[in-house]
Formats: structure tokens, C-alpha cells, sequence
């Protein structure tokens, strides 16, 4: 069974039906037992940083997902769900996130030829290889929806990058930790690929 985390964030019940399109027994819960009994755990999101740090803490969540990670179960953030796993935002000045990966979250600059927040289909580069784009072409077009973006302090973690102004981190990969800035469940037959390759793991 797939864990998906309900923390009161936006955008679960897409990631839910994405996976039971795929074929797959996935459950919205934010039951500890169900989520480290689980064989993937998904913790998706859109929202603010700091809310959602608050929500995962009031249930007590934080600490089931450090034991995720020191499990080994596969664990995949998305959109929000990736931001929440670095140290912190400027979303939210002086709140801590999750800290199970090195790096910080950026917001995008405005300008007249660049619109806040980054909304729409752009393609993706893989700086290195990474398992959730097995069969995934370089180029690839996948859906985004972000104000703020990721700088990971470790580029090796990197597994693909998106040019929006900048270059910034679109996906990282370390261990058993996975997440993408992108929403592969909105992201077409691509991201089903990308979903389905994280369920395999």
C-alpha cells in the first residue's frame, strides 16, 4: 500500500487518483502505523511552507517521516512536499523545515519577462541520472506551479534542473529520499512515468 500524507495540504487527492490510475493501493492517511507499514510513501502539498510545517507538527508527523527515512521505505515530495524536506524558506523567515536534505528555498524574482509565481509546462535536464526518469527523455515537458524554488547545497542530489530566469533544482534524489518540484501527477504521460518509476523502486 502507497501512504499518501494528509497534513491538510492542498493537492493530495490528485496524487491518490494519479496512483490508482497506475494500478496501484494508495491511501490518503495520517495514521503512523499505516504510513511505516506503508511500501511507498508520497508527501505531497500545496500551500505555505510555514502552515504546513505547523500542520505536520500539531500531528505529529515530523518525526514518522524521520522514520521513514531511516527505514528505507521509498519517501517522494512533491511540489511543497520537496521544499518541506530542506532546511528552510524564505516563504517563512525562521521556521525550520524537515532538514532531511541540505539546501534552502529561494524566492523567484519578478520581472517584466517573468511572471511570479512559475505556472505552466516547461522541460526538465538531467544534470545526473537519476531513477525516477528512467525512460523519461532529456527535454521532457512537465507541469509547474511555485513562487519559491529550491538551491540544494549538495549538486550531486540533483537529478534535474529547469530553466524559469534562473536554472534551479527540479528534482533531487538521495538514498531513499526523492522529490520533485513539478507535479507528476498533472504532468500527462511523462509524469505517470516518472510516478510509476518512483513505485517501483
Amino acid at each position: 500500500m502507497i501512504a499518501i500524507i494528509d497534513y491538510d495540504a492542498g493537492n493530495i487527492r490528485s496524487v491518490e487518483k494519479a496512483c490508482i490510475a497506475l494500478g496501484k493501493e494508495a491511501k490518503v492517511t495520517s495514521d503512523p502505523r499505516e504510513i511505516l507499514s506503508a511500501s511507498h510513501v508520497i508527501l505531497p502539498g500545496v500551500g505555505a511552507f510555514g502552515d504546513c510545517m505547523e500542520h505536520l507538527n500539531d500531528r505529529q508527523l515530523i518525526p514518522v517521516i524521520r522514520q521513514v527515512k531511516d527505514a528505507g521505505i521509498p519517501f517522494l515530495g512533491i511540489c511543497l512536499g520537496l521544499q518541506l524536506l530542506f532546511e528552510d524558506s524564505e516563504e517563512t523567515p525562521g521556521v525550520q523545515g524537515l532538514g532531511l536534505l541540505k539546501g534552502h528555498i529561494v524566492k523567484f524574482h519578478e520581472s517584466p519577462d517573468l511572471k511570479v509565481p512559475h505556472m505552466g509546462w516547461n522541460q526538465i535536464s538531467f544534470p545526473h541520472e537519476g531513477r525516477l526518469f528512467k525512460g523519461v527523455p532529456e527535454g521532457s515537458f512537465v507541469y509547474f506551479v511555485h513562487s519559491y524554488y529550491l538551491k540544494a547545497d549538495d549538486p550531486s542530489i540533483v537529478t534535474a534542473q529547469c530553466e524559469y530566469g534562473i536554472t534551479f533544482d527540479a528534482s533531487v534524489e538521495s538514498g531513499n529520499v526523492f522529490a520533485c518540484q513539478f507535479h507528476p501527477e498533472k504532468s500527462s504521460r511523462t509524469g505517470l512515468q516518472i510516478l510509476n518509476n518512483f513505485l517501483e523502486i
